[in-house]
This record gives structure tokens, sequence and C-alpha cells, in this order.
């Protein structure tokens, strides 16, 4: 335990030793300990160091005396409760007596001190102060206690609620697993018939309110019963599992696989274009199923009949939608037309033409019928060529000359549909390359060729397949640019974002094709920074009517102006129109005034007529200015 402090304070040396030799006895048995200080301010310096059981103050002193050092002690939060006794040598002083009171004084004595009565009164506020410390010393013990205590309730409670979290824990678990016993298929881990039952009616519901169908597809393995009968029921089960696992592996994570019982499953796709998604997704379960299964030692092989029905044309409800697909996929099993059929015979029809469109496109691809013709861009103030719209035809072996809008809509293909894509893109960089040495020699800026899409929405494989391409042909930055709809551009923002920085940091230019066509807005200009706006022909052609058509181009143009993009007018085919469009400030303009799609040999002989005939003209005003 702390020794207790006690201060001497007297000026006078003499004084201060008398006092001092006073209480040493009990200072040198260690019952408190004697400190001393000269000067009132030197007892301040004291007081803000160390802590005293009594305090033994002069009155007379220079400078600072008793009772302004006794003011500044009390003064202090820390030293305000501390007894300080008032030592004088004036007798009968009342006055001072009084006043010292009112300081706070705890005793007034007189010198010379009668040293029992100094010794007793020092030996009170001794005792006084031990217990004062014995007493903090305690309540701390009891403090740390208490803060065990604490910790020991926290360490029990956090135990007891551990334990209450695994208990709920397991609890749930159990739950689950329970609701998993009654709505998954024991065998395949699939939904169950009557869990898809309820989610079947959860569809109709939300597309009720959505107006947006869905599909269903309802199918079953061909010589099912055969192989059961052959290779025994755990080959069957095995089969089943497998083949569950290839439907879960066919679709998005979104859509619903369930197994009804026996070798009957059924997928529900949600989502805009239904019909498209579920042929779509059909043919890839089709394709999954007819790999051979790796069963045992056993390769086994099946097929699987599906039959396609979309709500609400083909069912008013759950049950009817379902024997409707059902059905469906009774007459793929006896129809030699395909394994997958429509319960709608036009659907059919219609996914026939499709795989046939896609059939023969492969094989143009293979046999050199596809080509690119170029429209040429042509700056409106000074009449030169800037650029050229690189379009899509096909030399159809029957139907003749087709434009891609005339097939393309009718592929819905993705990996046919990126062959396409990179059979242009490899088409118009070697054209550019061509172009390039011929554009310098003039004099002028390498022409860009603009190129369209074949896929619905780009991704991460164009920056892959485009950048080598452009690499490969040394050409310059601009030379290539991409034509991109709002459609294309639809998707999570992030990579898009990255993408087309990835291209346009390649040398790649990027612009907002048949602006107004559809949803098309400005604030997909903004958001994806492109380079170029190109006004739909519709707009073009609105120009002079009576329905504000000239107003309308120019808003387009002074918007985009403010975007800092250049603008192109698609669909000029006549010299009022190009009027129109100078006086408004547009940069360019392509059409059918200045020339249609050309093949790369027609444009380059048309060009260099142009250049011709302008040369003759310019040779005219010289010689009539002479």
């Amino acid at each position: 335990m702390p020794i207790p402090k006690v201060l001497l304070v007297n000026d006078d040396p003499a004084s201060l030793y008398a006092l001092e030799s006073l209480l040493s006895e009990a200072a040198d048995q260690h019952v408190y300990e004697l400190l001393t200080a000269g000067s009132g301010k030197e007892a301040l310096r004291q007081v803000l160091l160390h802590e005293f059981a009594v305090i033994l103050l002069d009155v007379s002193m220079p400078g600072m005396d008793g009772f302004e050092t006794a003011e500044a002690i009390h003064s202090h939060p820390r030293s305000a409760s501390v007894p300080i006794i008032f030592i004088t040598a004036h007798y009968a002083d009342e006055i001072n007596r009084l006043k010292a009171y009112q300081k706070g004084a705890a005793d007034y004595l007189f010198t010379p001190v009668i040293p029992q009565i100094l010794q007793a009164k020092v030996a009170v506020f001794v005792e006084m102060t031990k217990k004062n410390i014995l007493l903090r010393k305690k309540s701390e013990q009891l403090a740390r206690l208490n803060q065990d205590l604490r910790v020991q309730r926290l360490q029990d409670l956090e135990r007891i609620n551990a334990e209450l979290e695994q208990e709920i824990k397991d609890r749930k678990q159990a739950e689950l697993r329970a609701h998993e016993l009654s709505t998954r298929d024991a065998l395949t881990n699939l939904v169950n018939r009557r869990a898809l039952i309820q989610q079947l009616e959860h569809a109709v519901a939300t597309s009720d309110r959505s107006g947006a169908g869905f599909a269903l597809l309802f199918l079953d393995l061909d010589k099912f019963k055969q192989i059961n009968d052959t290779y025994g029921h755990e080959a069957g089960d095995e089969l089943l599992r497998q083949v569950a696992a290839r439907l879960t592996a066919a679709v998005r994570v979104a859509d619903v696989v369930a197994r009804l019982g026996g070798d009957e499953f059924v997928v529900l796709i949600e989502g805009r274009a239904a019909a498209a998604n579920a042929a779509r997704v059909a043919r890839k379960i089709e394709l999954a199923c007819a790999l051979p299964f790796e069963i045992g030692s056993n390769r086994l092989k099946t097929a699987a009949s599906i039959g396609i029905a979309i709500y609400p044309q083909d069912g008013a409800n759950a049950q009817a939608l379902m024997k409707n697909a059902d059905t469906a996929m009774y007459h793929a099993k006896q129809n030699n037309a395909g394994p997958v059929q429509f319960f709608h015979e036009e659907l059919n029809v219609r996914e026939r033409e499709r795989e046939q469109w896609a059939l023969e496109l492969r094989k143009a691809l293979a046999a050199g019928q596809l080509e690119l013709r170029y429209q040429p861009q042509v700056d409106i103030a000074t009449g030169r060529t800037v650029g050229a719209e690189a379009q899509l035809y096909w030399r159809h072996a029957g139907k003749g000359l087709l434009e891609a809008g005339q097939f393309l809509p009718f592929v819905q293909e993705r990996g046919l549909l990126d062959r396409v894509d990179t059979w242009v893109i490899t088409q118009a960089c070697a054209q550019a390359a061509l172009w390039q040495p011929a554009a310098v020699a003039a004099g002028g800026a390498v022409p860009c060729i603009w190129i369209n899409l074949a896929t619905p929405q780009i991704n991460g494989d164009l920056p892959q397949t485009l950048l080598p391409a452009i690499r490969k042909h040394r050409l310059p930055p601009g030379s290539i640019g991409v034509e991109l709809n709002e459609k294309q551009l639809q998707g999570a923002a992030e990579p898009l974002t990255q993408l087309l920085l990835q291209l346009q940091a390649g040398g790649v230019r990027a612009a907002l094709d048949d602006f107004g066509s559809a949803r098309s807005s400005l604030a997909a200009c903004k958001r994806w920074q492109l380079n170029v706006l190109k006004i739909d022909r519709s707009f073009i052609h609105a120009i002079g009517n009576d329905e504000g058509g000239t107003d309308i181009v120019a808003a387009v143009i002074h918007l985009a102006r403010a975007l800092a993009m250049r603008i192109v007018a698609m669909g000029v085919d006549e010299p009022a129109q190009l009027d129109v469009l100078r006086a408004l400030g547009c940069d360019s303009c392509q059409g059918e005034l200045f020339s249609p799609p050309l093949t790369a040999a027609a444009l380059i002989e048309q060009a260099e007529a142009r250049q011709h005939a302008t040369a003759i003209q310019t040779h005219s005003l010289l010689n009539d200015e002479d």
C-alpha cells in the first residue's frame, strides 16, 4: 500500500527545520513521507506532482502568502479536498484566523507549536488518508471482481447464445431437409411434381400480371424401359441422375427443371421470347441427351422426345398447359419430322424454317457465298468520303442476293452468329488494309470502315476477335468502327463499360446505330461515351413534312453536339435533305443520293471517277478565271 505524504511549506529555513524535526520520527518510521517547500509557488509544484494527506502552510510568506497559496491549491480539482493547517507567529489575530477558515483551512496553529498537538493533528489526517487509500484499493479490487464476474457472465451468455444459435441452425436445416423431401425428387434432387405445380401456378399468376408468356418443355427418354430391363434398375436410376445433371446444365439458373416420375421430365422457362428460348433450350437438351452415357462398364445411348407448350395460347391454366405439352411430346415420339415439337403446328413450321436458315447459312460460310458491300459516308462540308458502312449480303443459290435483314433475324444460334461476325471482321480489316495506301497517297485521312454485328448482344469475346485482326493488318486507330444498336448495349453496366473502353483503347470507334428507330436514347450515348450517332433514315425522310420532321432532326443534332459526338445522317436520298442537313450542321451522311452499297472494287471505281470529275471541274474554273 502506498505511504501517505505530508507537505511542510515555510519561507523561513529555521522554522521549516524546526517543524521538520517535530515530524521526522514518524517519517523515519515510514508512517508517512515528509516533503518540504520554501514558497507558495514551490508548494503548488509539489501539489501537481503528489497527493498529500495534509499540508502545513505558513501564513506570512513573501510573494504568494499562505492564503493565496491555499486558494490556488483548492482551485485545482486534484487537490481541492486536501486538508490545510495554517501556522502563524501572530497571536490573537482573529481576522487572519477567520480568513484562513474561509480559505478552507482544517486548523489554525500558532508558533511555537506544541509538538504533541502538531503530531496528533498530522496523525489524524494521515490515518484518514490511509483508510481512504485502503478503501480505494478495496473499491478497485471490487471493480476488478465485478469486471471478472461480468466477463464470466458474458462468456456464459455467449456460450448459451452459441448453443441456441446452433440449435436454431440444426432445426432450420431439419426443416429445410423436410421441405426438400416434400418438394424434391429423392433420386435426382430435381423439383418434384408437387413443387412443379406450385411453380407453374405462380408463373401463370406472374404472366397474367406482366403480360409476358412462358414455355413448358415436356420430355421423356426413348428406350428407357428397355435399358431398365436389360441392365437393371440401378443402371436405370444412374441414367436418370445423369440425365438430370445434363438437363440442369442445359438451362439457365432461373429455369426450373423437374422430374414427374419414371423417365418424364419438365422444364419451365420464363422471360421474354418464350417460344424462341424454348426452341433453343430444347435443341441443347436434344444434343446433350444424344451423347452416350457412361454407366459402370456400359456405354448406353438414348434420346429425348420433347414437347413444347406456350402460355397462354396453349393452355389457360397449369393443368391444361401440362397436358398440351405432354400431347406435343407424344407427337414428337410419333413424328419423323424431329424430336422437338410445339403444340401448335404454326410454331413447328417456324422452327423448321429457322433450322433451315441456320443450315444453309452454315453452308454459305463454307462455300464463300457471303460478301460485304460498302456504302460511303460523305463529309457534308468537304464532299470527301470519310468512311463506309460494311453491309453483309448473301448470294443465295435459290433466292438471289439477300440483305442481312432478310436472313439474320431467322438465325438464333449464337455460335453461328459469332462465326458470321468473325467473318465480317476479317473481311473488313483486310479491306481497310488494302485501302490504306491509296488514302495515304491521296493525302487524306484513312476512311473508317463501320461494321455491324450479327449477334444480338455484345460480350467479352468481341475484343479477342476484333483487336487481333486490327493488329494483324497494322491498321491505324480509327480505321474500324462498330455500329451498335441499343438492344446490343443492354446488359450489366460495368462489364459493358469495360468492354467498350477496351475497344476504344485499341483504336476502335463506336457508334449508336439507327437512333430514333426504337428505344434509342441520348442517355445511352452519354453512358457509354460513344463517338458517333447515326440518325435513323425515318427521321431524315421526315425532313420538310408538316409534322416537325426538320425540328426533330435539328434537336437531335444539337443534343449530340452537346455530347461531343459526330453525327451521320442515314438514308439521304434527295438534294433537299442534304441542304437541310448542311444548314443544321450535320457532319456527314450516307444514302442513295451519293451511292448505294457497292462492292469494294466498284466503290474504288466510283471514287476515282468522282475524283476525276472534281479535277475537271477545278480545271474549268481556273480557265474561266484566266
